[in-house]
């Protein structure tokens, strides 16, 4: 490790941005098992997968290919925010006392707030290409939501967001976002769509989940044939285009001669953590010495435990079993999370991919409380003057501990995390959190036990 002289920010250049996509599978002895249609229950057809994607997302989701060539015309979008900043977290670090050396990757700075314009640039420029006029989606906490409007507006696509009911009604900055941009937003569940009726004729109050708004957003494309579905987390080409993140990061950290003891990142359905993750976990693959003694971390909400609390096996990504069966871990299409603050981590489901990693010991899961990851909040907005999302806090969360741990031992470690997004959309939450109103939500544990046992023996191995 250096001396303490490393700098507090460091840049890339225009001239040194990535100019490929980092694809694991070409790495990966153990690869996730393929997606199956969700009538035959057998390895889906890619053409069946044409009535939703583009035919060039399609390729980049079953591709083995090591590296994939970044679009020119998707660059020149990219250098309006990228390369992002890598950031030394020294007040964060004084505030802890702590040996140890924290690094975060500022994916705040892009013009919609997150990571998510990553793969949404990405996927609205393939359907322009292919001819498509419109694309329909899901949001959560809206951050998908607010990214992808904002491409179809930079490519003359329009863009139907089915955005969770919850998030609907705690952040209505962010619907007025998306249609400052030109998006069509909708509360899910709705009365637009036979799946929103469904859920609404069983649950008139339904606080809505992302299982529930991409059923929604599926139907949509699958019944216009100018519509295309585009999805912003959990499948292969998404975790994909994400590998931006981390391929900057890793020339960053290069360039002062560091490298993570600790890797983290929080998950919903393995966008953000993915792309930040997966260059590094290359490293490890090709037995970089360096890499060999990291950890990686995934963090969730303990209101939403998929990777702690879930069964590995084949489960639909939505609520009405339209989309095909994924191979990931899942706390089933059925459950309906709490309707906590980090609405971009309310799926059942996570990333294949991710899931695989998790198999073969190469990520660590942990979950963490609505409280505990609000109190990490606050010490880094105060240390570092940047207020975070909500799902952002987790990684925090897991940082701080991680430095802490550091500090008790006496250790020197290098711990990085992505910052995902920022929270000036959250300020409801952080008011409640402030006024002491904020609630640890909890499962219902009956009803999780429920939905897990008929995953069991939904007949899908």
């Amino acid at each position: 490790m250096k001396s303490e002289r490393v700098p507090s920010r460091i840049y890339l250049s225009e001239r040194e941005i990535p100019k490929k996509w980092y694809n694991v599978l070409a790495d990966l002895k153990e690869k996730p098992l393929p997606p199956l249609d969700p009538q035959t229950h057998q390895p889906i057809a890619p053409e069946k997968l044409a009535a939703i994607f583009p035919n060039k997302v399609i390729e980049q989701e079953v591709s083995q290919e090591k590296f994939i060539k970044i679009p020119p015309e998707v660059l020149k979008i990219y250098l309006k925010w990228r390369p992002t900043p890598l950031v030394r977290a020294k007040g964060l670090e004084e505030l802890l006392e702590t040996p140890a050396h924290i690094y975060y990757k500022n994916e705040s700075v892009s013009p919609s707030g997150s990571h998510k314009p990553n793969t949404a640039v990405a996927q609205a420029y393939y359907n322009k290409m292919e001819g498509v006029k419109r694309l329909a989606t899901e949001t959560g906490a809206g951050q998908w939501g607010s990214a992808l409007a904002m491409a179809c507006n930079y490519f003359g696509l329009g863009c139907k967001v089915f955005m969770v009911k919850s998030s609907f009604e705690q952040k209505p900055y962010r619907k007025a976002m998306m249609q400052l941009w030109g998006a069509e937003v909708t509360a899910s569940p709705s009365e637009e769509t036979t799946a929103g009726k469904g859920i609404l004729a069983d649950h008139p109050d339904s606080p809505g989940s992302l299982g529930i708004a991409i059923s929604e957003a599926v139907e949509v494309a699958a019944s216009d044939p100018e519509t295309k579905y585009s999805l912003g987390s959990v499948l292969n080409h998404v975790l994909l285009h994400q590998t931006i993140i981390g391929e900057e990061a890793l020339k960053q950290l290069e360039r002062v001669d560091e490298f993570p003891d600790i890797l983290i990142g929080c998950v919903g359905g393995g966008s953000n953590f993915g792309g930040f993750a997966l260059p590094f976990i290359r490293e490890k693959l090709e037995d970089n010495p360096r890499a060999k003694k990291m950890r990686i971390v995934a963090v969730e909400p303990s209101a939403c435990p998929t990777m702690t609390k879930g069964v590995f096996t084949y489960d639909y990504g939505d609520t009405a079993g339209l989309t095909p069966l994924l191979s990931m871990h899942s706390l089933g299409h059925g459950f309906i999370p709490p309707a906590i603050h980090a609405g971009g981590l309310r799926y059942h489901g996570v990333a294949p991919l991710i899931s695989t990693l998790i198999n073969i010991g190469i990520i660590q899961p942990v979950a963490y409380s609505q409280n505990e990851v609000f109190d990490a909040a606050l010490k880094f907005a105060k240390s570092e003057g940047i207020i975070p999302a909500p799902e952002s806090s987790h990684a925090i969360r897991a940082a701080i501990d991680e430095a802490l741990r550091a500090k008790s031992e006496g250790k020197k470690e290098v711990i990085a995390f992505n910052l995902s997004g920022h929270g000036h959309f959250d300020m409801s939450a952080y008011d409640d959190y402030l006024q002491g109103r904020l609630a640890d939500s909890t499962i219902n544990e009956e009803d999780l036990q429920r939905n897990l046992e008929q995953l069991r023996h939904q007949g899908v191995s």
